[in-house]
């Protein structure tokens, strides 16, 4: 087991305030981990948990830290071999479900240079918005990527992506027109990762990339039969260094 990587037990809402309300919640848990240091569990543990290259951005016969840099160096930037935190969810029993995933990258002098925010959609696709954030951790973003089949492309992310302490705080919110027809936040407390905490985790939030998966569909479901208008999914051309 890795020194320093942890879990968030979470909190997660998604709220819609036009063109109809609707609020979802639900749980689940996520991992804070060094990109150089990524846990291995004990051998009868590891279903529980896996960290591929292959699911999150670039080369899956690269490394982690590998696929971060070379996207950002297609953005201009220059990485310096800083660490690179990532908050994400690993392999359950070989699935994995990831709407989000995050990066703070720092310089060698421990300064945040940015995040990169890594969504994926239901659809098997990914997206990285890239980050420069204030002191609080907010950042602005035009919107770039369907997600979901009832919101189209258009509009302005708010992003507040504070690195994680003892408490975890993500929110995303979309604006429209001086609307905000969509939030998502993110909440959770750490818990070191312990095999006990692991294990607690994973009786919480059994399989949870299934279930989060399957509770998302759900929702879509439910919207649908409400007669929420879908949107054409439009055809998504892969970022350099993220496909």
């Amino acid at each position: 087991m890795s020194a320093g990587a942890a879990i968030y037990r979470t909190s997660i809402a998604h709220v819609r305030e036009s063109p109809l309300k609707n609020r979802f919640t639900y749980r689940s848990y996520s991992w804070f981990v060094d990109v150089d240091n990524l846990p291995l569990l004990p051998r009868l543990l590891r279903p529980l948990a896996v960290f591929n290259a292959g699911d999150h951005l670039g080369d899956p016969a690269e490394s982690i830290r590998t696929n971060v840099e070379r996207y950002l160096r297609t953005q201009g930037m220059e990485p310096d071999g800083g660490a690179i935190r990532m908050l994400t969810s690993a392999r359950v029993f070989g699935h994995v479900f990831n709407p989000l995933s995050l990066f703070w990258c720092y310089r060698s002098t421990g300064e945040l240079d940015c995040v990169i925010a890594e969504v994926h959609n239901t659809y098997g696709e990914r997206h990285c918005y890239l980050l420069r954030t204030d002191a609080s951790g907010r950042a602005s973003v035009p919107k770039a990527f369907y997600v979901s089949p009832f919101n189209d492309v258009d509009g302005q992310y708010r992003m507040k992506l504070p690195a994680p302490d003892e408490r975890l705080a993500v929110s995303i919110v979309l604006e429209r027109e001086g609307q905000r027809p969509f939030v998502a936040t993110m909440d959770g407390r750490r818990r070191p990762a312990t095999i006990k905490n692991i294990l607690a985790a994973a009786v919480a939030v059994p399989a949870a990339p299934l279930l989060v998966s399957a509770l998302i569909r759900v929702q879509g479901i439910k919207l649908w039969a409400r007669r929420l208008p879908v949107v054409t999914r439009p055809h998504h051309t892969s970022q350099e260094a993220v496909q």
